[in-house]
């Protein structure tokens, strides 16, 4: 089965990728907390940040695969394919490059949207300002980067690409153990950050050598593939990142609410992105190329199977990870987070959040899986259509809730604004036959809901049982975790398998990675 095959290989690479990044967030915590200077860092590293997700996550891929599979599909493709995609390093490389040294320019005033709420404390508001300076260079490799990676996705080489959070999250880590000992913490981060970005560029140009692959940068010349390129990528941007936008909203936000809210919020989105990141993007990634050969095939058949299976894959993964994370929020931030400059309140107010965002992870999931469905068939437009209500709903939220609930206000508006989002897709998808549920689509999702209701209870006995563990040291607390969690799992396969959510041959295929 080439698509979970194809899914497992960037999960797991992700799945790695999380867990350094988990690490790297646990050092984070215990050297910054949520005070001043957290703030600040999150604030300048969330920008690039944001764009390198829309584009590496999103857009980027949603407009070039499926032109780049098109030509290389057709007569002499690999040399006309080729030819494309220098045609786009280059428009990229100049358009970012020009952005880049706009933002470095004028990052005083962009601070003021990006956080006003800084703005009536200055030496925050200055701190802010240099960090971003520091860190945004970071977004001059992104375009290359993000193409380099989208031409190994469409040649159906995945490993790299999903490799390379795992580079920047390595240099990351190794700033907080080493020079951060020495610098301010923020600063050592911030400047880790280009670094990381220079990695993860040099990460892919090899990994296009070796695939026998090559990226020439060529005069771009307005072809039409070149129009249609950008006429999709625009509302791609948009469309294909809806979650990244309403994070973005919400950390401005956060800023106008008193100090450590923006921190509480992305502790939170860095624990809830872990299933998104592993499950939505992984599929997502995986089913545009196949989707997009199957329907270059006409073969429509083939092609509602294939989104069936990756929603049916999806669910299995997601609805038990939303579950535990909206079950045992704070025992899950308390053993990850609460070390060192990290203290109880703050364990408490994150986990809050936390919840709240694990609400909305199906919707965020099964948004992956919808949106390459109109992307295959080089639809863009709908789903920037549709994702802008959804933004509108998100926007409307926060501000009712923003003085009331404060940060978990925002977090509650994310995941409104995620099921609106996907409600909209599914229904649009449905209506025009890009997406009709199969009878074991449809029974198995029940079954599926039964098996995590199982272990939400075994979850909560166990919890209750386990909490004297909690109050012992560290080793201790993470042992008791990595119990609950693997006794979760457990449960929720033994109770998955006895339903018939799941079959031994799916779990077998799964278990040796299709």
């Amino acid at each position: 089965m080439a698509l979970l095959r194809s899914v497992a290989t960037i999960g797991s690479f992700t799945m790695g990728s999380r867990i350094l990044g988990f690490v790297r967030d646990t050092l984070f915590a215990a050297v910054l907390g949520a005070g001043v200077a957290a703030d600040c860092f999150i604030i300048a590293f969330r920008l690039p940040n944001f764009l390198r997700a829309m584009f590496a996550e999103g857009a980027f891929n949603a407009a070039f695969v499926p032109l780049y599979s098109r030509l290389l599909s057709g007569p002499d493709g690999e040399t006309r394919a080729a030819y494309f995609a220098g045609q786009i390093g280059t428009l990229l490389t100049l358009v970012v490059t020009c952005f880049v040294a706009l933002v470095m320019v004028f990052t005083n005033e962009a601070m003021h949207v990006l956080a006003p709420g800084f703005t009536a404390d200055p030496a925050k508001f200055a701190l802010a300002v240099e960090l971003t300076r520091l860190t945004f260079p970071y977004l001059a490799y992104i375009s290359l980067v993000s193409l380099m990676g989208a031409i190994l996705n469409a040649h159906h080489r995945f490993a790299a690409p999903a490799g390379t959070p795992i580079v920047m999250n390595l240099i990351l880590i190794g700033a907080l153990i080493g020079p951060a000992r020495h610098f301010e913490p923020a600063h050592a981060q911030a400047v880790a950050v280009t670094i990381a970005g220079m990695a993860q560029f040099l990460w892919l140009a090899v990994s296009l050598q070796r695939a026998g692959l090559s990226l020439r940068l060529y005069r771009p010349r307005v072809s039409p593939e070149i129009r249609r390129f950008f006429t999709l990528l625009m509302p791609a941007v948009l469309g294909a990142g809806v979650y990244q936008v309403n994070v973005f909203v919400d950390m401005i936000l956060s800023s106008l609410l008193p100090s450590g809210a923006v921190s509480f919020l992305f502790y939170a989105d860095r624990l809830n992105q872990l299933p998104l990141g592993v499950i939505g993007i992984a599929v997502s990634t995986a089913l545009l190329p196949i989707l997009s050969r199957q329907l270059a095939k006409g073969d429509m058949e083939q092609a509602l199977h294939s989104q069936n299976r990756a929603l049916e894959g999806a669910l299995l993964l997601t609805l038990p990870a939303a579950a535990a994370l909206v079950t045992l929020p704070e025992t899950i931030i308390g053993v990850l987070f609460q070390h060192g400059a990290f203290t109880a309140g703050d364990t408490r107010a994150t986990a809050d959040a936390l919840a709240m965002f694990a609400l909305g992870l199906p919707a965020f999931v099964a948004t992956k899986v919808f949106t390459p469905g109109f992307h295959a068939r080089e639809d863009t437009r709908t789903p920037v259509r549709l994702a802008i209500i959804a933004m509108i709903a998100n926007l409307v939220v926060a501000l009712s809730l923003l003085w009331s609930l404060e940060h978990v206000g925002l977090a509650i508006a994310t995941t409104v604004a995620a099921w609106v989002n996907v409600g909209q897709l599914g229904l649009t998808s449905h209506r025009r036959g890009y997406f009709v549920p199969d009878t074991r689509l449809i029974t198995r999702s029940l079954r599926l809901v039964l098996a995590t209701a199982v272990m939400v209870v075994v979850l909560l006995g166990l919890e209750y049982l386990a909490r004297p563990f909690f109050a012992r040291d560290l080793l201790w607390r993470i042992g008791t975790l990595l119990f609950l969690v693997g006794s979760g799992g457990l449960a929720f396969l033994l109770a998955a398998l006895a339903t018939g959510a799941i079959g031994l041959a799916d779990l077998k295929r799964l278990l040796r990675f299709g």
